[in-house]
């Protein structure tokens, strides 16, 4: 069943989107985006050539009209009713550069791959970036949920933020701006960021090398890196790593469908077949009510989860249980 019609939304825009660099798709198919190669379609997605091409974009753009960014789609679950409205995907060539700013300052596009940042840092001796040798995402992404791993995060070497409004209006936050906090900030929503300018310190590259291996060892010997996964399912609670809570409350390789959280390391949720958003999702939901039932503590998704579902195949939180027992 067909749930969104990109080309009746596409024809809605008018003859303003001839004017447009980048590229329209109606009913994108969004498993080719994520990396859990799962769920349903974007009703129009527009991949902009550039800055002034999304500020043109979304100024021809209906205020009521879903908006949805994604980035390299690392972290994304999508459900499989779709996702209505526009999503907005950034490119590689208008927003994934790298360059060096200063001393000790490195810019990057909003879609630059994490560990892009950190092999420019080691070559130009710039400490203080290894952690992003091991997140399997964007800078856009990262700037959004304060990403981190081995000791370092995003709000430690962030500066300042380019960021576009749903208006079409240039806002640059700052550090202080986004109100970082554990895997989240407090920026607005609606703000879709374009780059970012980032600071280290001098380093030695040896040190920066082998805190990078160290990383990516790390990475290898716990993480189901070749499979397709979304990284981290769930935030640690605070005192708590959301791995053991998962362990202890039986769910080490607990599979629904295609859908299984790995045995290799049981915060990772993975597809190893053809699984559903609704595999997915629901196997999320079930661990998160084992969980709650065994130790009483609310894992949080990391994961960000998009879309619509599919009528009759909805996925309560927790399952209802938490609802049911308030």
């Amino acid at each position: 069943m067909k749930q969104v019609d990109g080309e009746k939304l596409l024809a809605s825009l008018g003859l303003g989107v001839n004017e447009l660099k980048g590229r329209l798709t109606p009913d994108a198919p969004m498993d080719r985006v994520t990396w859990f190669q799962a769920g349903g379609l974007a009703e129009l997605m527009f991949q902009p050539h550039d800055t002034a091409d999304l500020v043109s974009f979304l100024k021809l753009l209906p205020e009521e009209v879903p908006l949805t960014v994604v980035g390299v789609g690392s972290n994304l679950l999508v459900r499989d009713g779709g996702i209505p409205g526009v999503v907005i995907r950034l490119s590689a060539k208008g927003f994934g550069q790298v360059e060096l700013a200063g001393e000790n300052l490195i810019r990057a596009g909003a879609i630059c791959p994490d560990k892009h940042i950190a092999a420019m840092a080691m070559d130009n001796n710039i400490g203080g970036f290894h952690f992003y040798y091991g997140i399997p995402g964007s800078i856009g992404g990262a700037i959004r949920m304060n990403a981190g791993a081995n000791g370092g995060d995003t709000a430690s070497r962030l500066v300042e933020v380019e960021a576009v409004d749903r208006k079409g209006n240039i806002h640059v936050l700052s550090n202080a701006d986004m109100g970082y906090s554990y895997r989240h900030s407090s920026a607005p929503d609606g703000l879709i960021f374009t780059s970012a300018l980032f600071q280290g310190f001098t380093e030695d590259r040896a040190k920066i090398r082998a805190d990078m291996d160290a990383v990516r060892h790390h990475r290898e010997t716990v993480q189901p890196v070749k499979e397709k996964t979304g990284g981290s399912t769930f935030k640690n609670p605070e005192g708590h790593s959301a791995w053991e809570l998962i362990d202890e409350a039986g769910c080490r390789g607990l599979m629904i469908g295609g859908a299984q959280m790995s045995s290799l390391h049981c915060n990772f949720m993975i597809n190893v077949g053809h699984a559903s958003g609704y595999d997915l999702e629901y196997l999320g939901e079930t661990v998160r009510q084992r969980v709650f039932e065994h130790s009483g503590i609310k894992l949080e998704w990391e994961i960000k989860r998009v879309g619509i579902f599919m009528p009759g195949r909805e996925v309560k939180p927790f399952m209802g249980l938490v609802a049911a027992t308030a």
